[in-house]
């Protein structure tokens, strides 16, 4: 079965260190979603907010 055309990369920045940690896939079919997830930053050593940033 073929992929859906409506998903695109994007990357997880934290909120703290501006790092960016993560690459997911989203669904943009919609409009581009204002997820943010409390995910592991390895350079704080402890979990905080990661925000959508695109590239």
């Amino acid at each position: 079965m073929a992929k859906s055309q409506a998903r695109d990369y994007v990357w997880l920045q934290c909120g703290e260190c501006k790092d960016l940690n993560y690459r997911t896939e989203v669904k943009v079919r919609g409009g581009t979603p204002k997820l943010s997830l409390n995910k592991y930053c390895p350079r704080q050593r402890k979990h905080t907010e990661h925000k959508v940033r695109r590239k």
